[in-house]
Formats: C-alpha cells, sequence, structure tokens
C-alpha cells in the first residue's frame, strides 16, 4: 500500500505524515552525498502550493535538512525537469506539492527508470489521482508515497477493480480452446500411453509412468489454476467501467497541500502562528477560487477557528469586541484573530464604494455593468446612511463609528437588494504597527496577483493618497512585473547585439521569448514567496491586486454590454481578441479570474444547462469556455470552467476530458501548459474548428 491515510486513520500497520517524514530525515542522514540536491520540492504555480512549500520548507530548516525549491510551471516544465533530475547523483527525496497525483509516475515516461534509492512524495490536492500511484505494490511501486487526506479509504471498489485489471492474466481464447482439446485427449487416450516405452518408464511403485506426464499433469493444474482466477469478459468490462468512471467523472480538489503540512506539523508538535496562518491562506484559496464548496470549507475553518484561539488567547475584554474592529495590541503582535469576512473585494484597503463595485457577489445581485444596477448600488449606500465622499475616502481613514455601524446596516438593508450572503467566517492577522491588519482573503489576492501577473506587463496601480484629480493626472505608476533598470538595460543590450548580427531566425526569437517568459514566471514566484512571511512585499502588492479586479471588472461588464457571450449547445463561449488588456488576459491564472467572475455576475441571469456523462447526474450548472488570444505567440489560451448554480456550491470540472477528445477529433495543434487540464493553449488557426468540435463532444461530457 503506497499511500498514507492521516493521522487519525493510521495504525501500527498504516504509517502515516510523521512516519514518511521521518523517513526523509533517516535518508538525508544516511545518505555518503548530501547536499540542497538531494531533498528536491517540485511546487506549482498556486497559492495553496506556495503556502505548503514555505510550510514544509520551516519543518526541514528546524531538522538541519538541506532542499532546494524548484518552481514548476506545467507539464512541459516538469518533463525538463525530469531530465535535469536524471543527472542529480545526489537525490533521494522528491517532493511534488500540488502537481503529479494524476500522473503514472512509476512509468518509464516519467521517474520510473530512476535509481531505487529515489523517493517520490506526492502533496497533492488535485482530483482524480493515479490509482497506480496510490495502490501499486512491489519494490518500484512502494517508492511512489501519496500523501492522502482519507479518500482513497473509500475508494475500495476502484482499488478492486484496478488490481483486478492489473494482476489478472488476460482473457486469452486460444488457450482455453488448448486446455479443452487437452482434457479431451487425454480422456480419449486411456491406457494407450502406457504402452508408448519409447517415452516411459518404471515408477517406484511399478507401473508405467510418461516421462512427460508429470509436466503436462503441472501444465494443466496451473491452467486450471489460472482458469479459476481468470477474469470473464464481463467482470473485466465492469471494472474498465467503473475505472472509466472514476477518471471520466471530472476534475475537482480535495485537502489542501497546506493542510496537509499543518497536520504533519500538528503531529510533530511544532505549530506555531506562522504555519498557521499559512494553512489559512491554502484554504482561504481554494475557497475563493470556487475549488471546494462552502462545507468543505466550514469543516476545515471550524478546525483552524479552534487552532485560533489555542495558539493566540486573547484577554476577555478583546476577545468581546466586534471583529472588524482588529487591532494589533503591541508593537509585536502578530496574532491570528478570527473575522467575519465581507464579500467585498479588499474592503478594508480600498474605498468602500471600490469594494463593493468590484465584488463579483455585489455584481451579480446589482447588475453593476448597467447604470441602472450603478445607481442600485449608490442607492444602497444612502439608505444605509453613508455620504458619498464617505464612501469615496479609504476605509482605513473612515470614521469609527462607521464602521462598527456598517454591518448592522448591512444586515437590515441589504436583503432588500438581494444581498443575502454577505458575509463568511475567515481569519485575520495582526502585523504589530507595521501596516493594519489584513484578511486572509486579502493576502491571497495579493499573493495571487503577484503570481498571475505575468512578468514584462506594465499595470498602472493607484498610488494611495492620489485620488480625486491625481490618479487621472499622472497620480499612478506602473507596475512592471519586477523589472528594475539593470534588466532594462540587459534587454537594451541584447536587442542591439541581435540588430548588429543579423539574427533574423525566427525560431530563435521564440525560443528566447520562452526563455525570458520563464524567468520571469520563476521571479515572479519567488516575489510572492517571499511575500509570505514579509509584509512590506505583500501590502505592496494590494495595489497590484487592486489593478488587477480594475481590468477584470472592465473586460467583464464589457463582454456583457457588447453581448460577446455565445451560447452553444451545453455551454457558452467568450473569445477575447483584441482589447487594451489582452496581454494580462493571455495568462491562465487572470483569464480564470475572468471566468469566475462572469460565472458570479450572471447565475442568477442565465438558465442552467445538463451535462450529459458520468458526472452530470441532472443536475445543471454554468458551464463557462473562456479564451484570449497571446498576440505575441499567435495563440489562444483557452480556459474551461464549470460553474455551480448555486452560490456556495461547486461542480466537477469536466472540461478537461472534453477538451483532450475534441482536440483528438481534429487534430488541432495544442499543448498543455499547466497542471491544470480544463486549460489549454491551442494555435490561433485552429480555434474555430477546435470550438466547433468542443459542441459536439459537448453532448457526451
Amino acid at each position: 500500500m503506497v499511500f498514507l491515510p492521516p493521522p487519525h486513520l493510521a495504525s501500527a500497520s498504516r504509517p502515516a505524515y510523521a512516519e514518511a517524514y521521518g523517513n526523509i530525515l533517516v535518508a538525508h542522514r544516511r545518505s555518503p552525498l548530501t547536499s540542497a540536491s538531494s531533498v528536491i520540492i517540485l511546487v506549482a504555480p498556486d497559492v495553496d502550493a506556495l503556502c505548503a512549500a514555505k510550510m514544509l520548507a520551516e519543518l526541514l530548516k528546524q531538522d538541519d535538512v538541506m532542499h532546494r525549491i524548484i518552481p514548476v510551471s506545467g507539464l512541459a516544465d516538469l518533463e525538463r525537469m525530469k531530465d535535469e533530475l536524471a543527472t542529480y547523483a545526489e537525490l533521494h527525496t522528491l517532493i511534488l506539492l500540488n502537481m503529479g497525483a494524476i500522473l503514472d509516475l512509476s512509468s518509464e515516461n516519467w521517474f520510473g527508470e530512476f535509481g531505487m534509492k529515489l523517493t517520490v512524495h506526492i502533496i497533492d490536492s488535485n482530483r482524480p489521482q493515479n490509482l497506480a500511484n496510490m495502490f501499486a505494490g512491489g519494490e518500484n511501486g512502494e517508492r511512489f508515497i501519496v500523501w492522502d487526506d482519507g479518500e482513497a479509504e473509500n475508494m475500495g471498489e476502484e482499488r478492486k477493480a484496478w488490481e483486478a485489471l492489473t494482476y489478472e492474466p488476460e482473457p486469452d481464447s486460444d488457450e482455453d480452446s488448448e486446455l479443452d482439446d487437452e482434457d479431451g485427449a487425454r480422456s480419449n487416450e486411456g491406457d494407450d500411453s502406457d504402452d508408448d516405452e519409447e517415452f516411459s518408464e518404471r515408477g517406484p511403485s511399478g507401473k508405467r509412468r510418461s516421462l512427460g506426464d508429470g509436466d503436462r499433469s503441472q501444465e494443466k493444474r496451473r491452467k486450471l489454476d489460472d482458469q479459476s482466477t481468470r477474469l470473464s469478459r464481463e467482470q473485466r468490462e465492469t471494472h474498465h467501467k467503473l475505472i472509466a468512471k472514476y477518471y471520466g467523472s471530472g476534475s475537482w480538489y480535495g485537502q489542501s497541500a497546506s493542510a496537509t503540512m499543518y497536520i504533519l506539523a500538528t503531529v510533530l508538535e511544532r505549530v506555531d502562528c506562522d504555519l498557521l496562518w499559512l494553512a489559512i491562506l491554502g484554504l482561504t484559496f481554494q475557497y475563493t477560487t470556487a475549488r471546494i464548496s462552502r462545507d468543505s470549507y466550514d469543516k476545515y475553518h471550524s478546525i483552524y477557528y479552534d487552532e485560533v484561539f489555542r495558539l493566540n488567547p486573547l484577554p476577555p475584554d478583546v476577545a468581546a469586541n466586534a471583529t472588524d474592529a482588529i487591532t494589533a495590541m503591541s508593537p509585536d503582535d502578530l496574532s491570528v484573530r478570527a473575522a467575519e469576512e465581507l464579500r467585498f473585494m479588499l474592503f478594508r484597503h480600498w474605498t468602500l464604494y471600490d469594494a463593493m463595485y468590484h465584488s463579483s457577489y455585489v455584481a451579480g445581485k446589482l447588475g453593476i455593468w448597467k447604470e441602472r444596477g450603478r445607481k442600485r448600488l449608490t442607492g444602497l449606500l444612502a439608505k444605509m446612511g453613508f455620504s458619498i465622499p464617505q464612501t469615496q475616502q479609504p476605509y482605513a481613514h473612515m470614521d469609527l463609528d462607521l464602521k462598527h455601524q456598517l454591518r448592522a446596516k448591512l444586515d437590515s438593508i441589504a436583503p432588500e437588494y438581494g444581498l443575502v450572503e454577505l458575509t463568511y467566517p475567515s481569519f485575520a492577522r495582526c502585523f504589530g504597527y507595521r501596516a493594519s491588519p489584513l484578511g486572509a482573503a486579502d493576502a491571497v489576492e495579493a499573493v495571487s496577483a503577484l503570481l498571475d501577473v505575468a512578468g514584462g506587463i506594465r499595470m498602472e496601480v493607484e498610488v494611495e493618497g492620489a485620488r480625486h484629480g491625481g490618479e487621472w493626472f499622472g497620480g499612478g505608476r506602473l507596475w512592471e512585473g519586477g523589472r528594475n533598470g539593470e534588466e532594462k538595460r540587459e534587454k537594451r543590450i541584447e536587442v542591439g547585439s541581435r540588430q548588429k548580427d543579423g539574427d533574423d531566425d525566427v525560431d530563435a526569437d521564440v525560443d528566447g521569448e520562452e526563455r525570458k517568459e520563464r524567468t520571469w514566471w520563476v521571479k515572479n514566484f519567488w516575489a510572492a514567496y517571499d511575500a509570505l512571511s514579509d509584509i512590506v512585499p505583500l501590502r505592496d502588492a494590494l495595489s497590484l491586486a487592486m489593478s488587477l479586479h480594475r481590468a477584470i471588472i472592465r473586460q467583464g461588464t464589457s463582454i456583457i454590454d457588447k453581448q460577446d457571450i455565445r451560447t452553444m449547445r451545453s455551454h457558452r463561449v467568450v473569445v477575447l481578441s483584441q482589447g487594451p488588456d489582452l496581454a494580462l488576459f493571455a495568462h491562465p491564472g487572470v483569464l480564470a479570474r475572468l471566468g469566475l467572475w462572469l460565472v458570479d455576475a450572471l447565475r442568477d441571469r442565465l438558465p442552467g444547462t445538463k451535462i450529459g456523462g458520468l458526472q452530470g447526474r441532472g443536475k445543471k450548472s454554468l458551464p463557462f469556455v473562456v479564451a484570449c488570444l497571446n498576440e505575441r505567440t499567435q495563440t489562444y489560451v483557452v480556459v474551461g470552467i464549470m460553474g455551480a448554480l448555486d452560490f456556495g456550491d461547486v461542480r466537477r470540472n469536466e472540461f478537461g476530458l472534453a477538451f483532450i477528445e475534441a482536440k483528438q477529433r481534429c487534430n488541432a495543434r495544442s499543448r498543455h501548459s499547466t497542471f491544470d487540464a480544463s486549460v489549454l493553449e491551442i494555435e490561433q488557426e485552429d480555434l474555430k474548428l477546435f470550438l466547433e468540435t468542443l459542441c459536439e463532444v459537448g453532448e457526451g461530457y
């Protein structure tokens, strides 16, 4: 058994997370060649994996284990990394964070041919998982360890089917007929075989025995045994259908990788506020990106809620204060507090009007893309007793009385406008006197912006205090994805040398662009990684997150106003081929955010569709396909989103398999550049044919 159950399901015969971590330490200390390349952590480009990497790195640091963290952007990047890892003689532990679960890692295509001393740990929230990783036995299979969240305990039928198809002999009609013919011939032979002196000898009992008879009897018994264990065609078909249902029911998400790391830290008795905060960010990321349902969120929230009060005991008078008025109690106060989070975007750091205007939930209920919807928003604020100047000033500078009255007035007036789920339980963290307390959702937005905004994209971000004149007259500044003067100078030198040498090789230019893109993406990864533990860059990234949401609202309202949403047979399609923010939305993360905003905005305005196939079960949903042109590569980035009709609910995303089948049918030139199967990069000329083929496939996905 190569999947690790969580600690509460572990036993003496079934090790859990702590034992696996202990084995990593033992392997590291026993290794004759010890370096930073002995333990390598490959990290996917999402907030949850980033938090898990930070937590695991802290645990390894406490145990004096040298390690190396390598960001991996997608499958192609992982293949390149596999070739590089094959050259590391000292490598004995490889840890995959939020990647690899769906791949058959023990096969020759991946890590099956690596030395037997290598152990691969898969800590991935993506589902489904490859059954070979979880249930394969043998010396090679047991080198691949899946850190499970308890889901494998409920997969007895899938495991039985996989083992039967993997280890049971294949049906062979020729062998069956041969066995029947041999039995018939032997029944007709009678005692004639005893008269054949050439191939016989006298046995110990004095009776004549054929020399080949023993071998044939043994072979017959083996065939009879195989026949008794061999699966019938009906059984094999049943097993194939069960496994096809498991893999074909769409993609979903399980326990976050950061939650797995927090459980490990709990078992090791090393939890602190820093690790708890990172685990909370991983959970919040899953919830705000619609990867998990509200029920799943509440389950883990209750656990972290208890941990917050265990690690952050507060005086009774402080605990009784309103949660929206969290303040640091001392210059060194880094505590985590429970808080009720409003569904207003970055409301603690923005103006109240902007926070409500850029909220997808408010947008859907009020229809803010129309003038009438914007008037309803100002009417709501006026009815609450908030003047326009008050709603246009930063929330941090609002009167305390208004802040304290905000939730009560929202509870009494907002339901008249259909806003009945304006809050959800969350957390906030104090940063002493260095910065205002930061909500978990705000921190996730800032880190996501650092990850998603592709390097080199110029975005205008607002400078605090530049409003009311300054913003529109040069009061903003350009965010250039981490570029500095030296890097710009290097680029000018490189361009100049190319012009001087007369290098017109297009392929070389494309390869150079890809290398640059990876370079900027790696810079963004490390900027986000550092921001997790440093409030200064995290606070600065809030302005980038605001600019990102302005672009999303700008593009989303334009799509709805111009009626650019095309209705296909079972899903809706949006294609972006022009606009000022085209380069921004060519990044899959930003494009997925736009798709989620469209789902939230139109949830109450569009009829749901029933999805055929295994997962739909008659339920209606809002499937969206959003495509954006990447002008630099002349390709389209396509993202499939399966929205739920009920707010807080989640549907399994079936676009991954639909994309694969559609591109195979129409032979579209495409590639999966990320670990998400529902994200595809396709050639510009092939998009139309691909979307038409997707409609045909959609009848069965």
